[in-house]
């Protein structure tokens, strides 16, 4: 069986995705969607493209659709998807309100379809290699993750578009989330957030920089950050260490790594081990896949779910309860409370 995909929004990831697709003999691109004019790489010119995702949807019938658009169409996109008849890969985050997260999952309960969130770390073997070593070390945690983007040019243009309906604790956080969430099983059961804006090109409600902690039911505790625009320091951007009380595990960047690489959001180069009262061990991730190499597992997986049926009822409720989480954040950030869970 060849997947016949519709791939709608074709951004820095759509186009990703596509490319996957392009790739991929499972898959079998029928048509491309994108609100606006937007220039192509050569393997996906030949694909027939359309602004109107309802129109080529109904026309078209495909078996799965991947939706790569802004976070505010997630939902109703995916859910129109399923009513066709198709499985859908969405980007995170999953919706933009816990309550059309859990649509999204309910309706596909309803209708037997499949559908994968593109939580990209899940499918990135240094990434695995973490969760696994600190699954190992033993809880409660300490979880200091960030993820900051000094972006400019095009970049900082994707960002406040982004922010029309999202800020960068939620759209990013969801990742680093979900890491803390597959380490420590424990429920989560509080979030404190802190935002602040620094940009006037962004509306006067939304934020660009924000941090939040996440307290678990076991004592594990997270921290998060992100931050986007030109102004943003371009030291100690990227943090990720998980600690217990047997030792750690951290990923260390390369000296030379940009905040505003795109492969730097994956790319982990060392993960050091230390065992307390033992000693540190460097395990080389020199091999490790880039951006685009992520995305064609990512998409090998969808597939998967697809041809042999796997079931993806936990997927989505990690997907729900990151979200979740990271929208209390922002309640928090705004309310200036600590949100319950």
């Amino acid at each position: 069986m060849t997947i016949r995909v519709l791939v709608a929004g074709l951004g820095n990831m759509g186009r990703s995705h596509a490319l996957a697709y392009h790739h991929d003999p499972a898959f079998q691109i029928v048509g491309l969607v994108n609100r606006s004019a937007i220039e192509l790489p050569p393997e996906l010119q030949g694909y027939p493209l359309s602004s109107d995702y309802a129109e080529a949807l109904a026309r078209l019938q495909p078996d799965l659709v991947c939706i790569a658009t802004y976070s505010d169409t997630h939902a109703d996109y995916a859910v129109a998807a399923m009513r066709a008849g198709a499985h859908v890969f969405v980007e995170k985050p999953l919706a933009t309100t816990v309550a059309d997260a859990r649509r999204v999952a309910e309706c596909a309960a309803e209708t037997g379809r499949k559908v994968v969130v593109g939580y990209i770390l899940r499918h990135h073997p240094s990434w695995q290699r973490l969760i696994a070593e600190a699954r190992d070390l033993g809880g409660p945690y300490v979880f200091r993750l960030n993820l900051n983007q000094q972006s400019s040019g095009p970049t900082w243009e994707v960002h406040k578009a982004l922010m029309q309906t999202t800020p960068p604790i939620v759209d990013c956080g969801v990742h680093y989330v979900d890491v803390m969430c597959q380490i420590t099983d424990a429920k989560p059961v509080e979030v404190r957030g802190m935002g602040l804006r620094l940009s006037d090109e962004i509306a006067a409600d939304m934020y660009n920089y924000g941090h939040f902690q996440v307290l678990f039911a076991d004592g594990s505790l997270g921290w998060y950050e992100a931050g986007w625009g030109p102004m943003m320091s371009d030291t100690a951007f990227f943090v990720k260490d998980v600690v217990s009380p047997r030792g750690a595990i951290s990923i260390r960047m390369p000296d030379d790594a940009r905040s505003d690489d795109i492969d730097t959001h994956t790319k982990t180069a060392v993960l050091r081990v230390h065992r307390a009262g033992v000693g540190s061990e460097d395990l080389s991730m020199a091999d490790e896949p880039g951006h685009q190499a992520l995305c064609d597992r990512e998409q090998a997986y969808v597939a998967r779910a697809i041809l042999e049926d796997i079931d993806l009822t936990r997927h989505l409720q990690d997907a729900v309860q990151s979200l979740a989480i990271c929208l209390a954040a922002d309640e928090s950030v705004r309310s200036g409370l600590p949100v319950k869970l």
